[in-house]
């Protein structure tokens, strides 16, 4: 269908309207090609609208009411500028909605009124939420870019932009507020905290009240806020741009300085504030030269107390304190600087200097010439300059005294893993007279508005155009011309840094240069009525500057005589005024100048660090939100069209709903794919070389709708959601490849213990058997060998002694025998030498032979001796070396005998222990039996008791549940046998055994109610007599009460943890009533970009069969009735509140036939307790009042006064919040369904003002817990005729 065809009879249609901008108007008659004109109808009356017959342009459609208010507005039909203005003017005026996505984009406008939107409990309900799941809300983006951060490891940055007073100061702070709530680290440091403390410092020494807006920031502020691995905050740094020093000396009609200035003035009669002498603000000229030192609303008194608390949390001492306040005053006191001034003397008293000296300075200047130095006196024009740029530097010295301190304050021990920026910077201004600092903060404006531009438009169409990716380019408008003018060479900036170089340099020639070198340029315009001013087209509107102060502010001059008297001030840091500073890098190169007098301007600083912001936020992934003044005189609600659709014009609103809904937003290359992926490819897959075409296989097997993305040359493009999908896919294989190890490593404990313990079990065995072995035929055996070895010892060593003898023997003899014949020779030699000399020769000679032959006998001997010897000691060691063999054998078999005597003690350590932890499980079962009332009454005297006797069976009872005969024993046999075994060990006196009883944490509920006095009232005379005799348990009562009340609380969260997931889902998106609801669309908000949860489809019955499932455990595990009742009362307040605080934020969920689903609920729950017996007494139905009433507001009529007042009548546990956010959030989900008129709205809210000791909270508290109570109830079973079910296997228990 062509859309000339719609316009049809009926259909409505936008038409321009110079004070509305646009206005609706009926068709009355169809339209047909070539008509002159179109017939409308408006409200006040009938009107021909003209058409061009060459190519008509026909008006805009108008959207169906039943579209109207969407919460995205990618979701209109018509996507225009008339359509976006009319969509946010309902929700904003008729709804009182402040908050509306518009693709990327969060749209938030001010309301100029406290709303109760903001609180911990909203923060949690949108903590963990999808992005679109709930209504819009700045909450919603700050957990989307928290979200992206954890889950791509990559930095954030939430870009708030608007003009001053749209509200870019309360959103930045609610935008940090949130980081600080999801994110505690639970550390001493408090970070979280100081983050947000110091919000009101900057505030207080940043911002003033100007025409515009009360609290507006004078300067721009970029905050990281840093986090750890666990993406817990650790710390943050703040950066800041141009700080209107200016307005340190000078404001305009209606405007005030700086905060800090009569904050302090409020406090001149506090003791601490004294030494300063300061006077009321009026007093003084830098603070009342806008004629109003006050804002309605505000107590600059209390804000100074506040601004205080908030330096002693960042950790400032009183004397940091008292050096700000100086600092603050030597702005204010230099106002009326004269020589011989009192307000000098007590501004060099309180800084330190000389008054001499500052007093010369201000009014002279020195020249130093070639020859001489000249010190001459200045025009008082110069003199007042001089004053004025003084106060400036020391006020700009605070400022980043002030910064520097807060920056390391939120500075704690830890390394930076990610952050995220929040960046609150001055939006477009446009005043009656516009200066530098107005030409500064739109030359920025510009720059973040092409940062947006390349972003949202430029960066897709590019990016789609080189992957080869169908994609319709769409035209938008580049300010890159505009930033050229500014910033090219040869531009403004350029301009008047040339004439700042000059010394005679003046406004007007600069002025006229800008009239020379860029009259060629469109953008550029020279005022028709004025010779002092020009004009730049901007991307917002134009703006008409005054010339005027250009060059003053520019060149920021301070002489080197007053900074260098400055610098002898004790009051003041070193390296304070004239100090160097932060160094950074020029948006483009600067030539570099000899001359040291000649500084860097400010428009050259502005610039370089305007730079190194893009390039910080070029790097992060951007998160938009646009504020929007709705109107100029700060009333609340109310909305200027004109104002607003300049807005929307400007911050590129309407620019983005043209692409937001077609786009492919994910995109990853094609090795990030394949890497991060992988896990989810098959072998096969993983097999193939081309990575690519891998890509693209897997993709196709895992999502496929093709439509769902696309391929490009070097990337895959993914539509909303998709990435998401592939993340929980990727989630659910690791999660089951973590079970898989989990659950191997367990094993791999399990049996390595195992084998440890059976180890260690079989040395003890081979120990044990060893020592009996020992002492028996190893014992005997090892003796028996040491007596041999002993005889056969002494046998080789009397054999070598032997030997030895007989060989000493023989030695002698045959040496004695020599020495004898010696002698006789000797003798006889005398007498025959005598007689026979002839003879002698002969005789020596057989002397010779013979001592010869003697010496060869005696060498043979010894070597046959020392041969036998060495043949001895070998064989000695040869019957050594055997025996040491034999004994390692022994020692071997012994070792044998001793490892199996270990492995046999192990075993029965086994036997042993399991047979100690069947006892241990047998007696914590029966705890789990016991039920809080227990029978007290005794028909006799007889004691009965109760003997575990030990048992080595290998049954175990600690995976018993109730099935079978034990689902139908007696309630409470648990409880009374555990109370007849503290009866037996009292009455053997056995206090171990007692306390073994007590200490078990699940007999606390069991024995919570036996030791309590009151219940003994209950019991007959002969039953008291058989109280406990030995001990005094009333100590305990406390411990087991406390005890109970906690496994109590712990039972309603293992509840609520299972129910949680599904109450939702089911008592409110599950169409209960097949047919009567209707889906609308979404929007591009619809989407999950941050982490996809496939969750099952949950409905009523999927929480009425798991409130089944628990009645019955409790049942079957015979739980008190009353204690049942009070259970279930706590579940369904879940139920109703977690219900009810969605449909406070959700919009879409108030309906009248939602409404109609939840009372169809709310009923199933009713039958649900018919069913249980739990209607009377369970005070569950009253619980779900809140939601029931809700329900009925949403389907009740809503028109007329006594509408109103049976709303009053009917919705009492409503408090006036939730009824007006109920009503003004009512969206019909039919043509024939209404609206809520305003006027009704107001009149409820009338009718509320008398309710006396209302709540103002919004959102019912899920934490809440209602105080549980333990009554006894007397049992009816007596002791000694209990019988235990042999179904129990209790076979070891036996009576007595």
């Amino acid at each position: 269908m062509a859309l000339s065809e719609l316009y049809t009879k009926y259909n409505r249609v936008w038409i321009p309207d110079p004070e509305h901008v646009w206005k609706s108007a009926e068709i009355l008659r169809d339209f047909r090609p070539g008509d002159e004109t179109l017939e409308l109808q408006l409200e006040d009356g009938e009107i021909l609208y003209p058409l061009d017959t060459a190519s008509p342009q026909l008006p805009h459609l108008r959207n169906p009411d039943i579209l109207v208010g969407e919460n995205d507005l990618t979701a209109l039909s018509y996507l225009h500028e008339p359509a976006v203005l009319h969509n946010l003017k309902v929700r904003f005026v008729e709804s009182k909605i402040i908050y509306t996505y518009c693709g990327i984009i969060l749209v938030a406008v001010n309301p100029y009124k406290q709303l109760h939107i903001y609180g911990d409990a909203v923060i949690h309900a949108y903590s963990g939420q999808n992005m679109g799941d709930m209504d819009p809300h700045i909450f919603a983006v700050a957990e989307e870019a928290y979200k992206q951060m954890a889950r791509n490891n990559k930095n954030q940055s939430i870009i708030v932009s608007g003009e001053s007073g749209a509200g870019k100061t309360v959103s930045a702070r609610f935008a940090m507020r949130y980081f600080a709530m999801v994110s505690k680290s639970g550390s001493k440091t408090r970070v979280e905290d100081k983050v947000l403390a110091s919000n009101p410092i900057t505030e207080a020494i940043g911002n003033a009240k100007t025409t515009r807006n009360d609290n507006s920031s004078r300067f721009g502020k970029y905050t990281e806020i840093s986090f750890d691995k666990r993406y817990q905050i650790i710390g943050a740094n703040m950066r800041t741009y141009l700080l209107e020093k200016s307005r340190v000396v000078f404001q305009s009609e209606g405007e005030r300085n700086y905060h800090i200035f009569y904050q302090i003035c409020a406090c001149a009669d506090q003791p601490e504030f004294k030494s300063l002498r300061l006077l009321k603000a009026e007093e003084f000229c830098y603070t009342n030269m806008g004629g109003k030192t006050s804002i309605e609303g505000v107590n600059d008194k209390t804000d100074m107390e506040e601004t205080r608390r908030t330096f002693s949390l960042l950790g400032e001492s009183v004397f940091t304190h008292c050096i700000l306040f100086y600092l603050s005053r030597k702005s204010v006191e230099r106002n009326r600087i004269k020589i011989l001034d009192p307000h000098l003397a007590v501004f060099c008293e309180l800084l330190g200097v000389s008054p001499e000296g500052v007093t010369r300075w201000l009014c002279h200047r020195r020249i130093v010439m070639v020859a001489e130095t000249v010190v001459k006196p200045v025009p008082r024009e110069r003199a007042v300059n001089a004053r004025d740029a003084l106060a400036k530097q020391i006020y700009a010295h605070l400022f980043d005294s002030v910064i520097h301190r807060i920056n390391a304050a939120l500075q704690v021990p830890g390394k930076q893993h990610t952050f995220i920026g929040v960046l609150d910077i001055y939006g477009f201004e446009t005043f009656d007279i516009n200066s530098f600092e107005q030409f500064c903060i739109n030359y920025a404006n510009e720059k973040l508005q092409q940062q947006f531009n390349l972003h949202v438009f430029k960066l897709d169409q590019e990016e789609y155009r080189k992957e080869d990716i169908p994609w319709t380019l769409i035209d938008f408008y580049d300010n890159q011309p505009v930033i050229d003018l500014i910033e090219a060479k040869m531009g403004i900036l350029d301009l008047l840094d040339e004439e700042c170089v000059f010394p005679q340099g003046a406004d007007q020639n600069w002025l006229q240069k800008l009239y020379n070198y860029l009259a060629d340029n469109p953008l550029f315009e020279k005022p028709r009525m004025s010779n002092e001013a020009f004009i730049i087209q901007h991307f917002a509107d134009k703006v008409e500057y005054q010339c005027w102060g250009f060059l003053e502010k520019n060149r920021d001059t301070l002489y080197e005589e007053l900074v260098d008297t400055m610098r002898t001030s004790k009051v003041l840091s070193p390296g304070g005024l004239g100090s160097k500073g932060i160094k950074v890098r020029s948006a483009r190169p600067v030539v570099k100048t000899a001359n040291k007098q000649l500084r860097t301007t400010v428009g050259t600083k502005f610039r370089s660090s305007l730079y190194l912001l893009m390039e910080t936020l070029n790097a992060t992934t951007p998160h938009y939100v646009r504020c929007i003044k709705p109107n100029d005189e700060k009333m609340p609600f109310e909305y200027d069209s004109r104002r607003v659709v300049q807005q929307l014009r400007a911050c590129g609103v309407l620019e983005t709903i043209h692409i937001s809904a077609q786009s492919y937003p994910s995109r990853w290359t094609y090795i990030e794919f394949y890497s991060r992926y992988s896990i989810l490819m098959s072998q096969q897959e993983l097999g193939l070389n081309n990575k690519k075409q891998t890509c693209k296989t897997v993709l196709q097997r895992l999502i496929q709708d093709s439509n769902m993305y696309k391929f490009g040359r070097t990337k895959i493009f993914f539509r909303a959601g998709q990435v998401a999908y592939l993340e929980k896919l990727r989630l659910d294989r690791l999660r089951g490849a973590c079970v898989t190890i989990q659950k191997h490593v367990r094993g791999w404990r399990q049996r390595t213990r195992f084998l440890c313990m059976r180890g260690a079990a079989i040395v003890l065995q081979q120990y044990v058997r060893g020592q009996r072995q020992i002492r028996s035929a190893a014992l005997k055996q090892g003796w028996a060998a040491v007596v041999i070895q002993r005889y056969w010892r002494g046998y080789l060593t009397r054999q070598i002694y032997t030997m030895l003898r007989n060989s000493t023997i023989t030695v002698q003899a045959f040496t004695r025998g020599w020495l004898a014949r010696k002698r006789y020779r000797k003798v006889l030699g005398l007498s025959i030498n005598r007689s026979h000399e002839g003879c002698g020769n002969l005789l020596s000679d057989q002397r010779h032979s013979y001592v010869e032959y003697m010496s060869v006998a005696m060498y043979l001997f010894t070597v046959n001796y020392l041969g036998g010897v060495v043949r001895i000691a070998e064989n000695n060691l040869e019957l050594q070396k055997e025996d040491h063999e034999k004994e390692v054998e022994v020692v071997r078999e012994e070792n044998r005998r001793l490892k199996e005597e270990r492995v046999r003690l192990q075993r029965q350590l086994e036997e042993e222990a399991k047979a100690n932890g069947d006892l241990q499980d047998q007696v914590i079962q029966l705890s789990k039996h016991i039920k809080v009332r227990v029978q007290r009454s005794y028909s006799s005297k007889k004691h009965v008791k109760v003997r575990v006797q030990r048992s080595y069976s290998s049954t175990s009872t600690s995976n018993l549940k109730p099935r079978g005969v034990v689902v139908n024993m007696i309630p409470g046999m648990a409880a009374q046998l555990l109370f007849m075994c503290v009866r037996h060990a009292d009455y053997l006196n056995d206090g171990a055994k007692l306390k073994s009883y007590l200490i078990l944490p699940e007999t606390a509920v069991v024995l919570s109610n036996i030791f309590l006095q009151e219940f003994m009232k209950q019991s007959s005379p002969s039953q008291c007599k058989n109280c406990l005799h030995n001990f005094d348990l009333s100590e305990h009562r406390q411990i087991f009460s406390d005890l109970a009340i906690n496994i109590y609380h712990q039972f309603i969260s293992v509840m609520e943890k299972a129910l949680t997931p599904m109450i939702v889902p089911g008592m409110l998106e599950h169409e209960s009533i097949q047919g009567i609801s209707s889906m609308k669309p979404t929007g591009f908000r619809k989407r999950s970009n941050s982490v996809y949860e496939d969750q099952e489809v949950y409905t009523i019955s999927s929480i009425l069969q798991q409130l089944s499932l628990f009645h019955q455990a409790m049942s079957q595990h015979g739980m008190d009735g009353g204690l049942v009742r009070q259970a279930v009362r706590q579940i369904f307040f879940l139920v109703g509140a977690a219900t009810f605080n969605n449909i406070l934020l959700r919009k879409d969920m108030c309906s009248c036939r939602k409404g109609m689903q939840i009372r169809c609920n709310i009923s199933y729950l009713e039958e649900w307790l018919k069913e249980k017996d739990l209607l009377q007494g369970c005070g569950a139905m009253d619980s779900l009042k809140p939601l029931s009433q809700a329900a009925w507001l949403l389907q009740v009529n809503k028109t007329t006064e006594d509408d109103a007042k049976e709303i009053i009548e009917q919705c009492s546990e409503l408090n006036p919040v939730q009824i007006v956010k109920i009503l003004n959030s009512y969206t019909p989900i039919d043509d024939f369904e209404k609206r809520v008129a305003p006027s009704f709205v107001r009149k409820v809210q009338g009718l509320l003002q008398d309710r006396e000791g209302a709540s103002s909270h919004l959102m019912l508290d899920i934490q809440y817990r209602f105080q549980v109570t333990f009554p006894f109830i007397p049992s009816s079973q007596a002791l000694e005729h209990l019988q235990v079910p042999s179904s129990l296997r209790l076979s070891f228990l036996t009576r007595i």
